[in-house]
Order: structure tokens, then C-alpha cells, then sequence
């Protein structure tokens, strides 16, 4: 997801291991994406040894950091320490996707994505009540996945409840969404975890109608204990696009959607592009990593592809959509702002907000319950305090 402008370090630097280690103790001490919830310690002391940021080393280290966490996890549960045991376990997750950061890109970064995937499944299990996987067939095209994998998380003791699905950006999939969603369960919403288009188990790469992705989702909540008529959709940092995509496409399915920190065409320009290619809040290599949702691996396969995601362009922003919110920090350095605006001027009345800071916004935890009590009021109507963030 790339959260939030806050590093110096900036380009070339940020791909030598002098920039890496100054970027990574940066984010540990503001406890930012992707070093919020890791254990301070031991991550400090992982950032001491790394040799080189090339993808063998790099995640050579960090797993060395998740296996002393698989060590400790498998002892609280010898001794029935459940809680320990939970905490460990999702230490060894925190570790093993610093390992797959910012993509699974080669086969090192790969076998760390499979850990850290093992290892969350392990941690929430521990849950109450535990977060549960899910997998539904997806009927694609040839090259495509086969089915549609995503994990729900209910609020305890609520019978049919509203959910909401969400989903992050190119860098931070389904496991790294639910502590973010701990919100939402507290408010007795159930929450639908997932992966946009082109990252981690999606089935279909980003294209111009990759939101069919969604349409087996939608089907499986029709035929679950949840309410199907209370569904909204919340996507982060480049997940955002597809939520206002979504505000359009699905808007029958829907009674919100919040686009947190995504673009909407002005950001899929080749112009903004590169401006963007080397965003100070990114660490490494941030053009592979979006170039990586359409399959390529370098900036021109990427600006090759990125225009056709332009919602204006593709004649939805003038058309009818369900209730949505746009929201990102101002001086984003990621993707553009400016969209927010742009998408005011066409189709259905919105709610915006831009707040200080880079990408997504600087108090991320304000926005957060400001996003919350939005949703809520649309999720329950009958109790709705007012929409206005």
C-alpha cells in the first residue's frame, strides 16, 4: 500500500541497502506500513542484518526473524497458552511478509508469501470468533484462476449482519486489511477480506472489466448468514479505484462504497506516472510492483496498461452510482488527489474529503473512524447519526 509520504528517502537510494535500512528504521519508529504491528525488537535487529536487498538475502533475513516467532508460537500452544501462542503466530506472519515485501517477484519473495499466508491462517484460527478462509469457484477466462479465495471475519454474537468488503493496494493484500477491520467487527459489521485484481491469490489480472472478480463474492454473501442487502465496498491506497468502479458497476448490490487513497484517471496518465515513479513513501521498487498487476515487471509495461483503467474515459463517471466516498491525503505523492475533484464535477452527488499529509493522509487512524462512522450510517439506516465525514 505504500502508506502515507513520510520518508526521505527517495529513488535510486531507496534500492541500496544503506536507503532500505534507513527507510525501514523510519517506518519501525513511526510504526507505519509495512512495520505498524512488528515486534520493535526483533524487526530492529533484522534491519542490522540485512546483507543486501536483493530478493534471496532479503527475505533470507526476515524468515530467519519469523522462525524464532514459529519456535515460541509452537510452545505457548504445548503449554496451552493460547494467547501467547496467537501473538507469536502473527509475529511469524508480520516477519514472513516483510519477507515477501513489497511483491512475490521471485521465487524467495514467493516461498515467503506461502509462510506468511501459513502463519496468518495459523494467528487468526486463534481468534474469537476465529477468522475463517473461504474459497468459491470463479468461472474466468482461459489463464485465469479457477476460484476466488478470501477470508471472513464475523462480529461476535450478531445475528445477519451488514458487511463490508474490503481490500487494499499493491503491495498489501488480504491478511495485511484485517486489523484495520477490527473497527468495523466492534460496530457489529462482518468483513469480507480480499484481493484486488493482479496481487496476491486474485484469480484475474487488473484490466478494463477485472471487476468481475467481485461477481462470485457477491453471490457467495446471497447464500450466507450475512446481509445481502447491506453490502458495502471499502478499497485502499490503488484498491480505491476499484470501489468507485464498483460504485458504478455494482451500485444494485451496493448502499456505499469508500475510495480511500485510489485514482480515477488524472493518475493513470503517463504524466503522473512520471511524477510518481519514484514517491518517497515507497520502498524499492514500487514501478515493478505496479507493473506487476498486469503481469509486466517495468514501468513501460505499466504505463503501457495503466491508461485504460481511467473511469472517464471508459463513460462511467457521468452514469448513476450508489453512495460513495472519496478520501486521501492531499499532497499524495502516489496517486492523484486531484481525482477527487475531478470526480465531483460528473454523475451523482458525492462525499469527499482530503486531508493533510501524503498518500491516504497522515492521521491514519482519524481517517479510519471518520471512514467507519460513514459506512455505519449507510450500513445501519435505521440508526444513522448523519454521513457526513
Amino acid at each position: 500500500m505504500g502508506m502515507n509520504d513520510v520518508a526521505t528517502v527517495t529513488g535510486p537510494e531507496s534500492q541500496t541497502l544503506k536507503g532500505a535500512r534507513t527507510w525501514l528504521r523510519r517506518h519501525l519508529d513511526a510504526a507505519r506500513h509495512p512495520m505498524g504491528l512488528i515486534d520493535k525488537e526483533a524487526a530492529a535487529r533484522a534491519i542490522d542484518e540485512l546483507t543486501d536487498i536483493d530478493p534471496a538475502s532479503w527475505s533470507g533475513t526476515w524468515l530467519r526473524g519469523a522462525s524464532t516467532f514459529v519456535t515460541a508460537a509452537e510452545a505457548a500452544e504445548a503449554r496451552g497458552d493460547r494467547s501467547a501462542a496467537r501473538d507469536a503466530w502473527w509475529q511469524a506472519y508480520q516477519f514472513a511478509f516483510l519477507g515477501r515485501y513489497p511483491v512475490p517477484n521471485h521465487p524467495a519473495k514467493a516461498a515467503a508469501y506461502d509462510k506468511a499466508r501459513a502463519y496468518f491462517l495459523r494467528a487468526v484460527a486463534l481468534d474469537d470468533p476465529p477468522v475463517k478462509r473461504v474459497e468459491v469457484p470463479f468461472h474466468g477466462r482461459p489463464g485465469e484462476g479457477r476460484s476466488v479465495a478470501f477470508y471472513v471475519a464475523n462480529p461476535e454474537g450478531v445475528a445477519n449482519p451488514p458487511v463490508l468488503i474490503t481490500w487494499a493496494g499493491i503491495d498489501s493484500w488480504k491478511e495485511e486489511t484485517l486489523v484495520s477491520c477490527k473497527r468495523y467487527l466492534q460496530r457489529g459489521i462482518a468483513t469480507v477480506l480480499i484481493d484486488m485484481p493482479g496481487v496476491g491469490e486474485a484469480p484475474v489480472p487488473a484490466g478494463k472489466d477485472a471487476e468481475r472478480l467481485w461477481d462470485p463474492i457477491f453471490n457467495w454473501i446471497a447464500g450466507s448468514e450475512l446481509d445481502d442487502s447491506r453490502v458495502a465496498v471499502m478499497g485502499g491506497s490503488f484498491g480505491g479505484y476499484w470501489a468507485t468502479k464498483l460504485a458504478y458497476t455494482h451500485r444494485d448490490r451496493l448502499v456505499a462504497a469508500v475510495n480511500w487513497g485510489g485514482g480515477i484517471h488524472l493518475t493513470f496518465q503517463r504524466t503522473w506516472q512520471e511524477q510518481s515513479r519514484n514517491a518517497s513513501s515507497y520502498l524499492m521498487d514500487l514501478m515493478a510492483a505496479r507493473a506487476r498487476i498486469f503481469g509486466g515487471s517495468t514501468f513501460e509495461d505499466y504505463v503501457a496498461r495503466c491508461p485504460e483503467l481511467s473511469l472517464l474515459d471508459q463513460g462511467l463517471l457521468d452514469g448513476p452510482s450508489c453512495p460513495l466516498l472519496l478520501v486521501n491525503g492531499k499532497d499524495d505523492l502516489q496517486n492523484a488527489s486531484a481525482d477527487i475533484t475531478l470526480a465531483l464535477e460528473y454523475g451523482d452527488p458525492k462525499t469527499a474529503r482530503l486531508y493533510p499529509g501524503g498518500h491516504m493522509g497522515a492521521d491514519m487512524k482519524t481517517i479510519q473512524d471518520v471512514i467507519a462512522q460513514w459506512l455505519s450510517g449507510y450500513l445501519f439506516p435505521s440508526a444513522a447519526e448523519g454521513n457526513q465525514p
